[in-house]
Formats: C-alpha cells, sequence, structure tokens
C-alpha cells in the first residue's frame, strides 16, 4: 500500500527540515510526500523545492492565488496517488512506527475507511508534555455524532478510495478543515481507533489554530461544517430543538453531548463496541 504523507503549506520552511528528517526515519517506507504551498510569502517555496529536489517520492505543487486552508488541502488530496492518505503539519512530527501501525489497521481490517489515533501535545520545541485527554474510541455509525468533543483527531489516516464518495474537503473552509474530513469519513464507513499517541502537535504562537483572535472565525467554520453535516444526514432537530438556519449547532451539539448520563452512555457504549 502506498502511504500518501499529505502536507499543507504555507511559510514554514523553518520546520520544514526537522518534519523532513523525521518522515524519512518511518519504519514504513513506501510513501510520497504530497506538499501544496498556499503561495508563501517567505521565499520558502524555493527553499522546499531545494530541499528535496534529490528526493523523487516528494512531489511540490503550488497554487495559484493565495486559497486558504480548506482549499489546499482538498488539492492535496486530489495530487495523492496512495491507497492510504493522512495529513501531517510541517511544524508536527509523527512517531516512527506511526504510518506502520496505520496501514497494519487496514490490512488487519480490509472494511475501514480511515484510522485515528491519541495526540501527544509539546511544546515550542517540540518536547512532549502531555497526551490530549479527550482521545478515544467513538461508536461507529451514529448518525448524531459530530465529533464535538474532538476524540478524533490526529493522526488521522483514510482510504482515498472511499473518500472519493464523499464530497471532500469543503474548499471554502479558513479553518476546522480537518473536521470536515473526520466527519465526512465517518459517514461513509467505519473507523479504528490506534490508542497510542502517534502524533505530536507542536503548540506555538505561530499555530494558525491556537490563535485567539481567530476564535470568531473558527466557531463560523465550526457551524458551518455542522450544518451541511447535518443536511447530508437529513437531520432537522437533535432534541427537543428544531433546526433553523441561523441554529447555533455548535453550542446545541455540544450541551446535549456533554450532560452526564450523555458522558456515561458514551463510555459503555464504546467499551461494548
Amino acid at each position: 500500500m502506498l502511504f500518501s504523507i499529505l502536507v499543507a503549506h504555507y511559510n514554514n520552511f523553518e520546520y520544514f527540515k526537522d518534519f523532513y528528517k523525521n518522515v524519512l526515519c518511518q519504519t514504513y517506507q513506501n510513501f510520497e510526500i504530497i506538499i501544496v504551498d498556499d503561495q508563501s510569502t517567505d521565499n520558502s517555496l524555493e527553499k522546499l523545492k531545494k530541499y528535496t529536489a534529490e528526493d523523487p517520492r516528494v512531489k511540490i505543487f503550488e497554487n495559484e492565488t493565495n486559497k486558504g486552508v480548506g482549499f489546499t488541502k482538498r488539492k492535496c488530496v486530489a495530487m495523492a496517488s496512495g491507497e492510504i492518505c493522512g495529513f501531517i503539519d510541517p511544524d508536527d512530527a509523527v512517531t516512527e512506527n506511526a504510518l506502520e501501525l496505520s496501514i497494519k489497521s487496514y490490512l488487519d481490517n480490509p472494511k475501514i475507511v480511515g484510522t485515528y489515533s491519541q495526540i501527544m501535545l509539546c511544546d515550542h520545541l517540540l518536547r512532549p508534555q502531555r497526551v490530549y485527554a479527550r482521545s478515544r474510541k467513538v461508536i461507529n455509525g451514529n448518525p448524531l455524532f459530530f465529533n464535538i468533543n474532538n476524540e478524533i483527531s490526529h493522526f488521522f489516516t483514510f482510504r482515498k478510495e472511499s473518500y472519493l464518495k464523499t464530497a471532500g474537503i469543503n474548499p471554502n473552509l479558513t479553518a476546522s478543515e480537518d473536521f470536515d474530513l473526520y466527519l465526512k469519513m465517518y459517514e461513509v464507513g467505519d473507523l479504528t481507533y490506534i490508542p497510542k499517541p502517534l502524533y505530536f502537535y507542536r503548540l506555538h504562537d505561530k499555530g494558525i489554530s491556537q490563535d485567539k483572535s481567530k476564535t470568531e472565525k473558527v466557531h463560523k467554520n465550526w457551524n458551518e461544517m455542522l450544518k451541511e453535516a447535518c443536511k447530508r444526514r437529513n437531520i432537522k432537530k437533535i432534541g427537543n430543538i428544531i433546526l433553523t438556519e441561523n441554529s447555533d449547532l455548535s453550542k446545541i451539539i455540544f450541551e446535549k453531548e456533554n450532560t452526564f448520563a450523555a458522558k456515561v452512555q458514551r463510555k459503555i457504549t464504546a467499551f461494548l463496541q
């Protein structure tokens, strides 16, 4: 199985050397690296091309104009040749056996469409701090599952063949695009949880998802993503609340999923699954 490592890149060459070394150390070596540059403004693209020029596994593409993360990640998948795909941000890293364990899951269970693992939160130097507490096994096939508690996160991998059965990553999203992918893959088949921290997530000021000034944008994207998910699943009512165009879906779903009874039921069902 060819594994396509997908990289949405923008002004991140300062971290790329470490990222590249990390990938080269993988115990599973049948991979390609797909990089889509979103019109970097710091000469990153030229540096990337020069640094990887002698590695035929690295394929670099460029957006004609700055398009944003949703468009860029969608293009990453489109350019991939691998049967299995997975995003790694250029400022993050994965364990040496991350690809191997993911591929093993597909070989052990050919019917699954994706995998996800625990995630290790790290400081700005990528030194491990703690395992993200919310990552856990979820119940497959539940039309009311929206990943509102971030149970599904990195390291997420997926079958491209199954991805093509979805509408694909929403190119208009400027945040929460990963969660859009998770929900769409969840809708087309079963996901397998790998209970090990395979992904090292760097917490630093340059992280887009960590920028407090973008909270409003993230909330808007979340609501748009959830609204589209409800339309795909023909969900018009959650609990006793009838949904409208102006419904604050993230608030409605979060409150419903975090009652004491809901938490207990979720743990019991996941344990028995």
